[in-house]
């Protein structure tokens, strides 16, 4: 068909320039295209040639996967607008790109050419590691006092998009507090149709402290100078299946062995079971994420969820099922204020498990707000958190150029302020010397989120609990 009324040509360029405006947002995914410009109509248009640009290392192929439209398909123009900025949001989601620019590149009768502009990050990264052993900055500052005798240093080596396949390797070597070889590999793609991935992985380690019980909801800890009190070793494989855009299937396996000396055992008889000081154990598990989101590392709109299943050994020794579910939904309120609801559940089957498979809320990601001092050990339980939040600052810093010729760098910066509340539970049948098990789990606050240069977020929080306790938190965090 032929697009010869005045009112299409007019949308186009309506397109095509605020497709242009807002590729030069610092990592953004927000529509700059208001609904109500929309044209009435239910008439077709056709997808023409797409041009990609830019794209040094990524390959063509690795791009096309995260658009949702093919050349040759038909559309609606309103349908065709909301593809556009569904193909910047998953181009931007993938990590590979600083900037990306999907507009209507020229009118060939019926057809609309498209352009993806893309500008690609920096892949590479050999880096110094330097990271405390406690559960967050405030751990370490507050009770530990800083200690640099908990701190893991060493080397890191952070390689993506290897291949140009969206492909990530890892290298980690540690001394200090830990000293730990890893490494892993991720490949998105491994077949010709770009639906199925693998991942491969390998850690082992040691230590000269291990903790050993948790008293007060604190955890406790028997430190040797001498000699070292726990040593580890694991191995993982796993399939990766990803037909559509925004649906990620994994499954796994794996091996784990975990050791600690006699006076672990002699402090906590049941910090593994019947008194056993190692255990071996098979791993199997099954992982389902979906993203529907603008911005993954720091998301205004949109939903996500997460289901992990598995099960670890087949014995006595080691006999856990586990199942965990979170989610997250994101509203705006006005185009600078959002609403944002996280919730966290889960359980471990049966309930009677060693300390060693105890731990719950407080542990890497899965925290409540105004608790960063405390654990809460358990088999079942989770919280709900609930987030308002405004964005106050965005804006970019120059960064100019070392060499003649290159372009400078521009270092995006968006700061927002917030307000937030926390309710949680966490279920344990032998909870010990412990007060925050067993019951409803309340906190609230306010605090300044910073987002910058590769998806840095930089989260500063200060808490109340219902415990009448309050202060300060500093948190580096994403989703989830």
């Amino acid at each position: 068909m032929m697009l010869g009324n005045r009112k299409y040509c007019c949308w186009l360029v309506v397109m095509l320039v605020c497709s242009h405006t807002l590729s030069a947002q610092p990592a953004r995914s927000e529509t700059s295209i208001e609904p109500s410009l929309w044209p009435v109509s239910d008439s077709l248009i056709q997808v023409g040639e797409i041009t990609i640009t830019g794209n040094r290392k990524t390959r063509a192929d690795i791009i096309l996967r995260e658009i949702p439209f093919k050349s040759g398909e038909e559309y609606t123009l309103k349908e065709f607008v909301k593809k556009i900025e569904d193909a910047r949001r998953q181009l931007m989601n993938t990590a590979l790109f600083h900037n990306v620019i999907v507009a209507a590149k020229n009118i060939e009768g019926s057809k609309i050419n498209i352009l993806v502009g893309v500008k690609e990050r920096w892949y590479i990264f050999p880096v110094p590691y330097l990271r405390p052993v406690d559960r967050n900055l405030n751990q370490w500052i507050v009770q530990q006092k800083a200690s640099l005798d908990r701190v893991d240093y060493g080397a890191k080596l952070l390689y993506n998009n290897i291949t140009g396949r969206n492909d990530k390797f890892r290298l980690l070597l540690i001394d200090g507090y830990t000293k730990q070889f890893s490494s892993s590999y991720d490949r998105l793609y491994i077949d010709n149709k770009l639906k199925w991935g693998m991942n491969i992985g390998f850690a082992m380690g040691k230590n000269r402290e291990v903790n050993y019980n948790t008293i007060g909801d604190k955890q406790v800890f028997l430190k040797d100078r001498d000699n070292y009190l726990h040593s580890f070793l694991s191995a993982n494989f796993e399939l990766t299946y990803r037909r559509a855009i925004k649906t990620r299937h994994r499954f796994g396996i794996g091996y784990s062995t975990d050791e600690v000396k006699d006076t672990i055992i002699k402090q906590n008889p049941a910090y593994y079971s019947a008194g056993q000081r190692s255990i071996r154990f098979p791993l199997v598990y099954y992982n389902m994420a979906y993203y529907d989101l603008d911005y993954i590392p720091y998301p205004t709109k949109g939903y996500a969820f997460q289901i992990d299943v598995g099960k670890k050994g087949f014995n006595k020794s080691v006999n856990v099922w586990q199942l965990s579910v979170k989610a997250s939904g994101s509203w705006h309120l006005s185009p600078k204020t959002f609403i944002n609801l996280n919730t966290y559940t889960g359980i471990k089957l049966p309930f009677n498990q060693p300390y060693f498979s105890q731990r719950f809320l407080g542990y890497n990601d899965v925290f409540m707000q105004g608790y960063e001092y405390y654990v809460v050990d358990g088999v079942a339980g989770g919280y709900l958190k609930t987030t308002l939040t405004r964005e106050f600052l965005n804006f970019t810093i120059r960064v100019p150029p070392t060499k003649k010729g290159k372009e400078a760098q521009h270092i995006p910066v968006r700061i927002f302020g917030k307000m937030f509340g926390n309710t949680g539970y966490v279920y344990n049948p032998q909870p010990g010397d412990n007060q925050l098990t067993n019951k409803w789990l309340y906190s609230g606050g306010i605090g300044i989120d910073i987002l910058t240069f590769y998806d840095v977020t930089f989260k500063l929080e200060w808490t109340f609990n219902q415990l009448g306790q309050n202060g300060l938190f500093l948190h580096r965090k994403t989703l989830f």
